[in-house]
């Protein structure tokens, strides 16, 4: 991601900062969506993995990168709480 956009994005919800998800947090998140275990703000299970995110500062929310893009929708994030209940 180019790090100006980066830069210039925050969280729409907290008004956080965003920063790439670490190789982890995407491996363990989605081994959660495998198991379909994972729901966006919106309530909807999903059903592919990510191969990129931003998460915010504080680590709570996820938002998808598709196709270079951040999706940056309130519905569409993701609760990281979810991963520590799994």
């Amino acid at each position: 991601m180019d790090k100006r956009l980066l830069s210039i994005l925050c969280c729409p919800v907290t008004h956080r900062d965003l920063l790439p998800a670490k190789p982890d947090v995407l491996r363990k998140l989605n081994a959660a969506i495998a198991d379909r275990r994972v729901r966006n703000r919106d309530g909807a299970v999903l059903e592919a993995g990510l191969d990129e995110a931003l998460v915010t500062d504080d680590g709570k929310l996820l938002y998808p990168v598709a196709e270079g893009i951040p999706v940056l929708l309130e519905g569409e994030s993701i609760g990281l709480e979810q991963l520590d209940a799994a």
